[in-house]
């Protein structure tokens, strides 16, 4: 039934990634290393470069799993299969004998041209969304500014009272048990600790579900960036986009900002205190004429975001901090020594992808930010703005394919109709099938 209504309604879409499977041109790009959690043990994937990379996401802004996040896994997941599958038996409209084909590999880990992995965004806040089982000691910890990369589970609890009041709706008393177990099991890490019992609500819905839902995973940028060294990728992004007006100025309009007040930092600085919430930022970049002089940053208290069951429950990122950074220490950048977060759209360009799922752009993400990912790789396969990216790092210049979980067909609670319920709060996980799975491309972001 559910691959039945994914064939009918994702077509184009399947269409479109096999059509650019048969035009992918081999460029000698270098292996990809992944990784999953199995047993709370981190396994490290090797992928060789040269596959056609499509890119999904989860979170870590809150440790359980969502019903938005489930429905991102399992269409990436058979967008690949049935993308490889069509690839592989020839691009025509489905038959009978397809289908049960196609529930058989999506039994299996994927093989073929296209790989599916999951980019989890380790410079968020632990609790961006007002959702997270942890929130009263994360902001009694001090930590609810800090990136999540930074975030240490020692002194992290589950919150009774969160329990009390979302039971049912964004947490369920197992989940709430089961978080509890693995931070009693391992302190230290939070990414590992999140992945730790993603992973293990992933196996089980696998079971449920009938597909092999573990995806391999990619943390950045601040993973990435702690480990590749000054001559990495990313530090070559923040210093060629950081060398004089003119290179700013053009990553400016790659957002559709003006330099005219100069407010937004397309890297935000960590403070020395632990501080890096890109949204309790606020910042300016000074110049003397042409000369980029310094970055100046003041962390202050700000409200994130509430959850959709109530619309007062605002979650904050405390912090108090004032500082500046010379402009040369970001056109020659060490993140070990100035520690930032780079902006989605610079950083996203040292992602494998070469295509992007997004979910629900149009009511639940912002166009503008696909716009910006969009621009600067344009800008970039012309040889602009961030020099050497093909010819020094292989990285991919050209604009991704990008798809959408569409707005009308996102999963919700089947009660409480919010995207953000756990999946555990949902009696049935296996009914949210019934929403079927429409797939859209998203062909003016090309």
């Amino acid at each position: 039934m559910f691959v039945d209504d994914f064939l009918n309604n994702s077509w184009e879409s399947i269409k479109t990634l096999v059509e650019a499977i048969k035009d992918f041109k081999l460029e000698n790009r270098k292996s990809v290393t992944l990784f999953k959690f199995k047993d709370s043990q981190r396994v490290n994937h090797e992928v060789d470069g040269n596959h056609f990379f499509l890119r999904g996401s989860v979170e870590y802004t809150n440790p359980q799993l969502t019903v938005e996040e489930v429905q991102g896994i399992i269409g990436v997941k058979i967008l690949q299969v049935c993308s490889n599958y069509f690839n592989t038996a020839g691009l025509r409209k489905p038959e009978p004998a397809d289908y049960p084909a196609i529930c058989e590999l999506l039994k299996k880990p994927s093989e073929g041209v296209v790989v599916a992995f999951l980019l989890n965004t380790d410079d968020v806040e632990p609790d961006r969304y007002s959702m997270n089982p942890l929130k009263a000691s994360i902001v009694t910890s001090g930590q609810s500014a800090f990136p999540a990369a930074n975030v240490q589970t020692e002194q992290l609890g589950v919150d009774s009272a969160f329990v009390k009041k979302y039971e049912g709706t964004l947490i369920s008393k197992d989940e709430a048990d089961l978080l509890q177990r693995y931070l009693d099991a391992g302190k230290g890490s939070y990414l590992d600790f999140v992945d730790a019992v993603k992973y293990a609500q992933i196996a089980e819905l696998s079971e449920v579900f009938g597909m092999d839902l573990a995806l391999p995973a990619l943390r950045m940028p601040l993973t990435t960036m702690r480990n590749e060294g000054k001559d990495g990728l990313l530090h070559h992004i923040i210093g060629e986009t950081h060398r004089d007006y003119e290179s700013v100025a053009q990553a400016y309009a790659c957002m559709g900002r003006s330099m005219t007040k100069r407010t937004t930092l397309l890297t935000v600085p960590h403070s020395a205190k632990g501080f890096g919430s890109k949204r309790a930022a606020r910042g300016k970049l000074y110049f003397s004429g042409t000369l980029f002089e310094s970055v100046g940053v003041t962390y202050k208290d700000t409200l994130l975001y509430p959850n959709a069951m109530d619309e007062n429950d605002v979650a904050v990122a405390k912090c108090e901090d004032t500082f500046s950074v010379a402009a040369e220490k970001l056109s020659a950048y060490d993140f070990l020594e100035n520690p930032s977060s780079p902006q989605f759209f610079l950083y996203s360009m040292g992602s494998p992808e070469d295509a992007a799922l997004w979910h629900g752009v149009g009511a639940f993400a912002a166009p503008q930010l696909l716009q910006s990912y969009s621009s600067v790789r344009a800008v970039c396969q012309k040889g602009q703005l961030i020099r050497d990216l093909k010819e020094k790092y292989g990285a991919r210049t050209g604009v991704p394919l990008q798809f959408n979980l569409a707005p009308e067909g996102m999963w919700v609670h089947p009660l409480h109709r919010n995207i953000d319920a756990s999946i555990g709060s949902v009696e049935k996980p296996l009914d949210l099938a019934c929403f079927g799975m429409k797939i859209e491309y998203l062909s003016k972001f090309r």
